[in-house]
């Protein structure tokens, strides 16, 4: 099962290095989202937001809900990895007691 897993990652990783390829360049001026909404933000971002920065504009006023959900995600897929991996035990079922030693790992006397 382990192996399968390693195979899957491996070719998911390999598809995502092949389609990277076919992404904009970095700082292309010609990509769609600088020729079409970059402009149209640096426009209108001191007339709709009143922020004097673009960017405080931009992040608060246009994308304040999107940035919210963002970091609420990342804040509940952290706190799903704490409380799994907090003791080391996760998916692991809890070793059978026998009843003859008292508890969990102590002999009788």
């Amino acid at each position: 099962m382990r192996g399968l897993m390693v195979v899957i990652f491996v070719v998911i990783t390999g598809v995502f290095c092949a389609l990277s390829s076919s992404l904009p360049k970095m700082g292309d001026a010609g990509s769609p989202p600088n020729s079409h909404v970059t402009p149209d933000y640096i426009a209108r971002s001191v007339e709709d937001t009143g922020s004097p920065n673009v960017v405080t504009g931009i992040i608060i006023d246009y994308r304040g809900f999107d940035t919210m959900y963002e970091t609420t995600v990342m804040f509940l897929a952290g706190l799903t990895a704490f409380v799994l991996l907090k003791d080391g035990r996760a998916g692991r079922p809890d070793e059978e007691e026998d009843p003859s030693r008292g508890r969990k790992g102590e002999s009788s006397r």
